[in-house]
């Protein structure tokens, strides 16, 4: 298998379907490597711990995270299946930005940006990063979210593991939409 189809299968069973492999992932979202390791070698039996582990340390967007003790692993944000990452509310930088793509606009704008199946919205601390995000999808938009505005107006912000910022809702008097 390719690395990015290797990640996609890690994301699909740490993220949204954990019984693909059948393992169970805790209240935080952990699940012991082990168990993951003979649930992936019994699509692929060339798994390994060590291919595991090179993943994990080559995924430029660091989706997974090991404990400290490297002897279980959870995604570090995007899950549809519910979680609690212990993630503490952060102060936001004053604005942050959001990767989308031109088709998703009109409901964007009539919405603001919800969260969907996901625990929360996802936003970049650059435009850079949210300019790929939306180019997985096709051309990219990226939108810039107010968000030092919204946290003096009380919206909660959490920074994941990774970088990635997360709150619930983007109302869309907090977005600048392109022209």
């Amino acid at each position: 298998m390719s690395k990015t189809k290797d990640s996609k299968l890690l994301s699909l069973a740490l993220r949204h379907q954990p019984e693909v492999l059948g393992i169970e992932l805790d209240a935080a979202g952990w699940t012991s490597v082990d168990r993951l390791v003979e649930g992936l070698r019994r699509r692929d039996p060339a798994w390994t711990i060590e291919r595991l582990r090179e993943i994990v340390a080559e995924s430029d967007k660091k989706r997974f995270a090991f404990d400290a003790t490297g002897d279980r692993i959870r995604a570090s944000q995007g899950h549809s299946v519910e979680v609690d990452l212990g993630y503490e509310p952060h102060i936001p930088p004053a604005l942050l930005y959001h990767g989308t793509i031109a088709r998703f606009l009109p409901a964007i704008r009539q919405q603001g940006l919800l969260k969907g199946d996901r625990h929360h919205v996802h936003l970049s601390a650059d435009e850079a990063t949210a300019r790929q995000v939306g180019a997985r999808r096709g051309m990219p938009v990226v939108l810039v979210v107010q968000a030092g505005e919204m946290h003096r107006g009380g919206h909660e912000f959490f920074l994941s593991a990774n970088g990635v910022w997360l709150t619930e809702h983007v109302p869309t008097s907090h977005i600048v939409f392109p022209d």
